[in-house]
């Protein structure tokens, strides 16, 4: 039999950082297993997953676009996953395929730790894959109000109904909403594009203007590493994190699932973070 292996699939994948990140944490934890980049087009999982098997693929990462196909392909689904009904990590295991969702998970260690998590009320940004994730595991820790803003009603509603009675409720992506919405919040989420270089921007700022002093505002994107949103929000006093813990993370989370055993999260991140920067240099 073949070594085992790791990988990430996607299309595109191969400007991933999940294998400088994933092979940081293995070197720190002594291990000698690959973990490399697989380009899998759209529609072509049912083969990927058969060579996977095949060639001891024991685990690996899923990004754009196959997190929602790779759903009913599993063996099992974990929680997160099937709540998320979207799959970024999936463990074989006994030739079985079992689906996780790590993203949320990262991004309430994330929040956790930069002590902006209030277990009360969040204004989400967007309506993506991101998104979802992020607001349903919000919901399901104890928030009791997330509103979720899209410039697409549609896409708000429809993430708003999946999540437990009452928590979530769909919003505009007006000025005015989004004022009238911080005023009550106590934690903003970015899990748009705006920021990101390329994507757009904001088209104004004051709505942070309407956060409490003890309020604080994440951002999912962490290149650049400080977004407009994250300076305006710290230029009035608020705190700020950005996407990096969250990546670090929920990376950390899916080795966790990979090696079937608990890790020391902080080392592991750690590790994956100086990996990150030596890499940019």
């Amino acid at each position: 039999m073949s070594a085992p292996r790791l990988q990430v699939i996607g299309d595109p994948v191969l400007h991933s950082k999940s294998p400088v990140i994933h092979a940081a944490m293995l070197a720190e934890l002594g291990l000698d297993i690959p973990y490399t980049p697989h380009v899998v087009p759209k529609g072509g999982l049912p083969g990927y997953l058969t060579w996977a098997k095949a060639h001891h693929v024991i685990g690996f990462n899923a990004t754009m676009p196959h997190k929602e196909d790779l759903v009913p392909l599993m063996d099992q689904l974990d929680e997160d996953a099937g709540r998320i009904g979207a799959v970024n990590t999936v463990c074989v295991r006994d030739g079985k395929l079992i689906g996780h969702n790590t993203d949320g998970a990262g991004c309430l260690i994330a929040l956790e730790q930069a002590g902006l998590w209030p277990r009360d009320q969040v204004v989400v940004l967007g309506a993506g894959g991101a998104s979802k994730a992020v607001a349903l595991k919000l919901a399901a820790c104890g928030a009791r109000q997330v509103w979720v803003c899209n410039r697409t009603p549609g896409k708000a509603q429809a993430l708003a109904a999946a999540g437990p009675g009452g928590v979530l409720t769909p919003a505009d992506f007006s000025l005015e909403t989004l004022t009238r919405l911080c005023t009550q919040a106590q934690l903003v989420v970015n899990c748009t594009n705006l920021g990101m270089a390329g994507c757009g921007q904001f088209e104004a700022f004051s709505f942070l203007d309407a956060l409490p002093e003890s309020a604080g505002v994440f951002d999912l994107i962490y290149h650049p590493a400080q977004t407009q949103l994250l300076a305006q929000a710290r230029a009035r006093g608020l705190r700020a994190c950005n996407g990096l813990p969250m990546l670090l993370h929920q990376a950390v989370l899916a080795l966790e699932h990979f090696l079937d055993r608990p890790l020391d999260r902080d080392r592991m991140a750690r590790a994956a973070a100086a990996a990150l920067e030596r890499s940019r240099q």
